[in-house]
């Protein structure tokens, strides 16, 4: 969700246009996210992706 909301604000901001530079902003918000995550798993000691939190098969809509 982070990831997600990251890069609506960062094309928002930008006023992107175009393919490439929205896939380079979906690749910004993805960056502060995973990084996020990989402070957030620092500070704890451990890893927040399980294989109990994974999805293997998404619900179909």
């Amino acid at each position: 969700m982070l990831g997600e909301r990251a890069t609506t604000e960062i094309h928002r901001n930008e006023d992107s246009k175009g393919i490439p530079k929205l896939k380079s902003d979906a690749h910004a918000g993805g960056d502060i996210a995973g990084g996020a995550r990989k402070k957030l798993e620092e500070r704890l000691g451990r890893s927040v992706i399980t294989k109990q939190n994974f999805l293997k098969n998404p619900e179909k809509k």
